[in-house]
């Protein structure tokens, strides 16, 4: 079933690229990436699988780009993003920007799994780390069971009326799931893939690129 074309649906996706890039040295959103830079791979998958899309950016490149101007945090961004999403959209994805090779597959899962009732939906991966809980002095003061976490990924589906909602007091949050999961709503996990990866530091752009030439 395609969903995005349902009578039933109708999909918008807020892709989130407003970061300065801190972390990796510049604005990785604009990196280059095979013939295309990391913005457009996303931007890409995210229209062929939604009736809109909104793309987030940072403030000196919105206009030019065609975008909506991001805030200062990430959650400020996206309630930027939901502003321009049409009040007729019934389930909103949150898409970041730096993950280029999230695939359509993706996208589907995820927002069957709202159609089919879920208030929002997840991708994530199993972790295999044995992970540590530190206090402020770095000593540590729990091992979580590995067996109940996953690694979280984007895009995320939401009910729309439920992702207005969990935005509508300005909360702040790493991802948008949490902010849902703060209103008891019922947030499923879907089999997340090991080429979603996150670009953060210059060595994941090279592996991106990397990628990026195989498929080419």
């Amino acid at each position: 079933m395609n969903v995005t074309t349902s009578p039933n649906e109708n999909v918008w996706t807020i892709v989130v690229a407003a970061g300065s890039g801190a972390r990796f040295g510049g604005p990785k959103q604009f990196s280059i990436l095979g013939d295309r830079r990391v913005l457009d791979w996303s931007v890409e998958t995210a229209k062929a699988v939604s009736a809109g899309v909104v793309v987030v950016l940072p403030p000196t490149e919105a206009e030019r780009e065609g975008g909506v101007a991001g805030g200062a945090t990430r959650s400020e961004s996206v309630r930027r993003g939901l502003a321009a999403v049409p009040h007729d959209a019934t389930i909103i994805c949150v898409h970041d920007a730096a993950r280029p090779f999230a695939s359509a597959h993706l996208y589907r899962e995820v927002i069957a799994q709202v159609h089919g009732g879920a208030d929002g939906a997840v991708p994530a991966l199993a972790v295999t780390d044995t992970i540590k809980q530190v206090n402020a002095q770095n000593i540590v003061v729990a091992t979580p069971d590995r067996s109940t976490l996953v690694a979280v990924q984007t895009p995320q589906a939401f009910r729309a009326s439920v992702l207005r909602d969990a935005h509508a007091s300005s909360p702040e949050g790493t991802d948008d799931a949490t902010l849902v999961e703060a209103m008891s709503k019922q947030v499923v996990v879907v089999a997340g893939e090991s080429m979603n990866r996150k670009l953060t530091a210059p060595e994941d752009l090279e592996w991106a690129r990397a990628m990026a030439s195989t498929e080419a």
